[in-house]
């Protein structure tokens, strides 16, 4: 009973949070048998809370193409079978497992740990709603559109439908099961009076959120004929992809080491057991010569002399593996940042500048040096480290390792849950150049735990320089709008809590601020 009333308090004190607050993102994921597309697919399902999934969509690349099953050879110039001195297409398939079904396995895991996380968030949805959702789409073929599939067939149904608020697209591997959807449109529309309207349409609902180009089909089909469709890549955020250790900043590294992972992820119930790290001993694809992550006890050398393209140096067995498909789904998370509302705002995944060639952090292999990849991902860290954005990875990482205890803990009061942040009054608020602004915000906590809160500037709104705030460690503060600010301009304040519990969980509230004329 006091699990009940306590999920019940939390439920009420979350309601005057969400009042008003636009409704769920509503998000496909479209993914490649990567192991790390297997790590970020189980990190985005635990958050499926705060999301409105519709679809769950295994898709090719060009690392990973299942074939037709009638032995047709395929070969795409450039590919890694054509790298490290392979030579091993024109080929039948390309690293995929016979009868591979990683996205069923990981919604298995979370049917196992789903009656555990209603405990402690209600809003988990039911594990037939999400194997509901899981198609195959174009997957027989690298960069292949040539035919309808039932992965497609169900993107293209959501684009077309008039539910409210934009559809976010992922692109984890290749997007052409994307591509062959809008193909799907085009041609059914094109040469109608209705296609003016359902290009128009289009471009206010889409937002792609890729992994780069992975099978060259955003270049060769999507852009040149949707270009009006929003395309963000993030950058300056944390970097979840291979090698995140690699030169990780100081507040970092010891939440990528063997013995963070075992305690917080690896040893956390059925999720837990599927999430990959160095040396676990698994396999994406049986005889795959470029995956040998699961083995240890081995020198980069000795991988070689065995027959591994080694394009990644070994790092410590139990360690950090990569997750590299986060960036694509991290602002689509309700911790009050708002960040799925434009690409620009930024949050837990980075910042969209608005370009399309931004830096992708969840790279392909494209060399065959593992001191040339070290190379590469400290270049990486390095322009993050330059960049003035928050390094957000430690609450994120604290965040996660709560949602996977939640994952092993059936009572509501052995776990911790994050705190509950308001402000006061409308989040979007018109001011004039030497206004004083008051803002008032509270916070709760669940849990009984202390709450310590703090507001500051995040830099990116259009106003380009910093703010005076008084007092920012009070729930009262007051902002002196400077003198020099435009009408148009925008300012972006956050008011952030943390509570001290284990691990300590941050939420926060953003508050954006846009310059009228004086009158």
């Amino acid at each position: 009973m006091k699990n009940k009333l306590l999920v019940l308090l939390y439920l009420l004190m979350s309601i005057s949070v969400i009042v008003n607050a636009q409704e769920k993102p509503r998000i496909i994921i479209t993914a490649d048998p990567e192991l790390d597309d297997n790590n970020s697919l189980i990190r985005f399902l635990l958050y499926s809370s705060d999301l409105n999934i519709e679809g769950l969509i295994y898709a090719s690349s060009g690392f990973h193409w299942k074939g037709d099953g009638k032995g047709t050879k395929w070969f795409v110039p450039g590919r890694e079978y054509a790298r490290f001195g392979l030579n091993m297409c024109p080929c039948d398939s390309w690293r995929w497992a016979k009868d591979e079904r990683f996205i069923h396995d990981i919604v298995d895991a979370y049917e196992k740990v789903y009656p555990n996380l209603k405990i402690h968030n209600p809003n988990y949805p039911a594990p037939s709603l999400l194997k509901s959702k899981i198609r195959f789409g174009n997957i027989e073929f690298d960069g292949d559109i040539s035919k309808d599939t039932p992965g497609s067939n169900l993107i293209k149904s959501l684009i077309l439908d008039n539910k409210p608020g934009q559809l976010f697209i992922t692109a984890w591997g290749g997007q052409s099961t994307i591509a062959r959807a809008l193909k799907s449109i085009q041609n059914q529309y094109e040469y109608t009076t209705e296609w003016e309207a359902i290009k128009n349409k289009i471009a206010r609902k889409v937002v792609l959120l890729p992994s780069g180009d992975q099978d060259d089909t955003y270049a060769t089909y999507i852009k040149p004929n949707w270009p009006e469709i929003e395309y963000r890549q993030f950058s300056g955020g944390p970097n979840y992809g291979y090698g995140a250790q690699l030169r990780a900043k100081e507040e970092d590294a010891p939440l990528l080491t063997a013995s963070w992972m075992k305690e917080n992820v690896s040893d956390r119930g059925a999720l837990g057991a599927l999430y990959r790290v160095w040396g676990d001993g698994k396999q994406m694809v049986k005889g795959d010569i470029l995956d040998y992550f699961g083995l240890s006890g081995y020198s980069n050398e000795e991988l070689k002399k065995m027959g591994y393209a080694v394009w990644m140096p070994v790092q410590t067995k139990g360690s950090w593996l990569g997750e590299g498909d986060n960036h694509t789904f991290m602002n689509m998370l309700g911790n009050g940042l708002r960040a799925y509302e434009s690409g620009s705002y930024g949050g837990w995944g980075g910042r969209s500048t608005g370009g399309r060639d931004g830096l992708n952090i969840s790279f392909s292999v494209s060399d065959t040096s593992a001191a040339a990849m070290a190379n590469t991902l400290s270049n990486v860290n390095a322009q993050q480290r330059t960049n003035a954005f928050p390094n957000f990875f430690p609450n994120a990482q604290a965040d996660f390792a709560a949602r996977l205890k939640w994952s092993v803990t059936p009572k509501f009061t052995d776990a911790n849950h994050e705190p509950i942040v308001k402000v006061e009054g409308p989040l979007n608020i018109m001011a004039a150049a030497g206004d004083k602004i008051r803002l008032n915000g509270s916070v709760s906590d669940v849990d009984g735990n202390k709450i310590s809160t703090k507001w500051w500037q995040l830099e990116v709104g259009s106003y380009p320089n910093r703010v005076t705030i008084t007092k920012p460690e009070a729930l009262q503060t007051e902002i002196q709008i400077p003198k020099d600010a435009v009408a148009g301009q925008t300012i972006h304040l956050v008011f952030e809590a943390t509570d001290n519990g284990s691990p300590a969980l941050t939420r926060y509230q953003r508050v954006i601020v846009t310059i009228r004329k004086n009158r």
